[in-house]
């Protein structure tokens, strides 16, 4: 609910984060200026992150201010056990959050997001979740679940239904407990009842991620029932999206500068960076809000956008996160603020992830570059490097992997690309170049540092794990290339390693 009469200062004791205190926040804050009350959800998301909650929830936000959109609010759904908390949270505030964008000259710009007007857990009650998605305002069904939260095979390209996740949900008559299984169960109802189904919105980093989440979970639903498959086929929409904010863990000065500075009490804010884009491809079965208004590019092809943000930005983020730990570093913008490292992820985007992407419409690549450097070397948004090293298994073979395979098919420069994939192989030995420990993060953590500390005797103990690499160790060019690498980590160092390339790049063709 808005209100016209602000505070003007920061109150002495912070204001808890809540519908009825919305009126005693500072006039600082900006906060929803329509009747929440008034608002109807008509999607349902899973997974309400901190990315989401910079991202999606934030534009229907600004359409709700506008006016619009009041029945497209968001019912956000936690499906595993971990989300209980973040749920725990902003149910006891009314589904309320501070969204603070992060200036690189120190301002900040706190924002109470309002869009967010149910919330569920759904290990507690499944069937309420079942009976939200069937619920005919339900039209669109969004998805942050993580590049890996998809279960996709890194070579196939298939459905791994032989996770222990996926098989619980696969016995008949099963309680749903994944998003495959919530979809599904959901789905068979509403053709069971004659309702429209609903469109499934991917808004993860993979590329082609409404197709990927098509196929995925309808290749989940043709093991229950092949019928409800073939109709999910033609009847669901999935349209594909590339979504692009720069959203660090949230830290706990966060939340005490928030409450110090702004007089806000919140037990969950999220921290962003300026920057935001989402290009989302224009096909919905049940309609849509006017994302258009909110600044979204609605066009017919994702795929250069998609493609631009992937093999730049997320892969410029692996390209700059081992290397930058083993060297020292804990945060990207000090990575990026280092000239020897800046120019290393700028000579990787120029010559070997740009040649690989189509034409971007309406998009200077060498600009786009180059504004990437700078958002990293953001020194407010303070993005671990830690956060970027995680999930390594589920990030470098689809972000990184493709250009590889496209500069080998083409005879494209490859040694950068190389020297990456060797950092995350020197990272995962869990020791940095002073002995101390790294915490490895990485649902398959146990087999890749397993791999990288068979180094030693085999230098391409970590690249023949076919599942993550294919058959890149049979790659005499792309071998030789990091093998070369890894020992000038092992021998001089991430800093000397990344020197030496730069007097390789310098000389002469």
């Amino acid at each position: 609910m808005g209100t016209d009469t602000h505070s003007t200062t920061a109150p002495t004791t912070p204001v808890r984060l809540a519908e009825a205190h919305l009126g005693e926040l500072d006039a600082r804050v900006a906060r929803p200026s329509y009747d929440r009350s008034q608002v109807t959800a008509g999607i349902v998301h899973f997974g309400v992150g901190g990315f989401h909650r910079a991202h999606q929830a934030m534009y229907l936000d600004a359409l709700m201010n506008e006016g619009a959109a009041l029945d497209w609010g968001l019912c956000g759904v936690g499906a595993l056990p971990h989300d209980r908390r973040i749920i725990d949270t902003l149910k006891a505030q009314d589904g309320l959050y501070t969204l603070v964008v992060k200036h690189p000259d120190g301002r900040r710009e706190p924002r109470v997001i309002g869009s967010i007007v149910e919330l569920l857990f759904a290990p507690d009650d499944p069937q309420a979740v079942v009976d939200r998605l069937v619920d005919e305002r339900t039209r669109i069904v969004s998805l942050t679940i993580t590049e890996g939260g998809y279960l996709v095979n890194q070579v196939t390209g298939e459905f791994d239904a032989d996770d222990p996740s996926i098989q619980a949900d696969l016995v008949e008559n099963a309680v749903p407990s994944t998003v495959f299984g919530y979809i599904t169960a959901a789905l068979a109802r509403r053709r069971a009842e004659g309702l429209e189904p609903f469109t499934v919105m991917s808004c993860d980093n993979l590329p082609d991620n409404g197709d990927v989440a098509k196929q995925m979970i309808c290749a989940f639903a043709r093991l229950k029932d092949p019928a409800l498959a073939d109709w999910m086929e033609s009847e669901v929409a999935f349209p594909n999206c590339m979504v692009d904010r720069i959203t660090p863990v949230t830290a706990p000065e966060d939340i005490e500068r928030l409450a110090d500075e702004f007089g806000v009490e919140d037990g969950w804010p999220v921290v962003c960076e300026p920057f935001t884009q989402w290009a989302l491809e224009d096909r919905f079965g049940q309609g849509r809000p006017p994302f258009e208004d909110a600044g979204v590019q609605m066009v017919d092809d994702v795929v250069p956008y998609e493609l631009m943000k992937l093999r730049l930005l997320n892969a410029s983020h692996q390209a700059l996160c081992y290397l930058g730990h083993l060297a020292g570093y804990r945060y990207a913008h000090e990575v990026c603020q280092d000239p020897l490292f800046a120019n290393f992820l700028l000579a990787y985007m120029e010559r070997e992830g740009s040649p690989t992407l189509p034409p971007v419409p309406d998009v200077d690549l060498d600009a786009y570059r180059h504004e990437l450097v700078a958002r990293f070397a953001n020194p407010e948004v303070r993005d671990t490097l830690a956060r970027l090293c995680a999930e390594s298994s589920d990030r470098i073979p689809k972000w990184l992997g493709p250009v590889i395979r496209a500069n080998l098919r083409d005879g494209g420069e490859i040694e950068r690309s190389a020297l990456v994939v060797a950092s995350w192989a020197r990272y995962a030995e869990g020791r940095d170049e002073q002995g101390e420990p790294i915490e490895v993060v990485d649902r398959l953590k146990d087999r890749v540092m397993a791999a990288a500390a068979r180094q030693d005797e085999d230098p391409l103990a970590f690249l023949r794990d076919r599942d993550l690499f294919g058959d890149l160790a049979d790659d005499e060019r792309f071998a030789a290339a990091y093998t070369a690498a890894l020992e000038r980590l092992h021998g001089i160092g991430a800093r000397a390693t990344l020197e030496a390339r730069a007097d390789d790049d310098a000389r002469p063709a």
